[in-house]
């Protein structure tokens, strides 16, 4: 059997994070954290919501491409294939947008209090998997695998800014 290719490997396991023993769909949400945290410092709402709208597209169409790839090493729906989570954390973490209007975000502590709820919702979602987020993973191959996650994705996006409408 030939040998699973560098770069699809790389993005269904979002850069190396589906290989952690415990864990790895967290540890690719948490991937997914890190690596928006940039957007935030930006200071410019509009900006922010475009770039994370744009990653979301380009690592969604990249997602299923891998994923499709990984199931032909791995078999179905891989525990190591990560970058659904990735994704989803990126879904869920777009009403954070706003923090990009204020002057270093990352120093608030509000920031981070709302990036961690939007990690638990999200990662609530996708293990609970409830309101039809389980029935994404009938979809074929990698959109099945990357279906999912974006639901849950969009179910923790809309519960977060509603608790962040409410609670300002």
């Amino acid at each position: 059997m030939k040998q699973f290719p560098f770069f699809p490997k790389m993005i269904a396991t979002s850069f190396g994070a589906g290989y952690f023993p415990w864990g790895p769909g967290t540890m690719g949400a948490i991937v997914g954290l890190v690596l928006w945290l940039p957007l935030a410092l930006t200071g410019h709402f509009t900006g922010t919501v475009l770039a994370t709208l744009g990653l979301i597209a380009v690592f969604t169409l990249l997602g299923i491409w891998s994923a499709g790839i990984a199931e032909q090493y791995w078999g179905p729906d891989p525990s190591r294939v990560v970058m659904d989570e990735t994704v989803g954390q990126w879904i869920s973490m777009i009403p954070l947008s706003v923090f990009a209007l204020h002057h270093d975000p990352l120093c608030q502590w509000q920031f981070w209090l709302w990036a961690i709820v939007s990690l638990i919702l999200f990662r609530f979602f996708d293990i609970v998997k409830p309101l039809g987020v389980r029935k994404m993973e009938d979809l074929p191959g990698g959109v099945g695998i990357m279906a999912d996650d974006i639901l849950a994705g969009i179910y923790s996006a809309v519960i977060l800014a509603l608790a962040m409408y409410f609670a300002s």
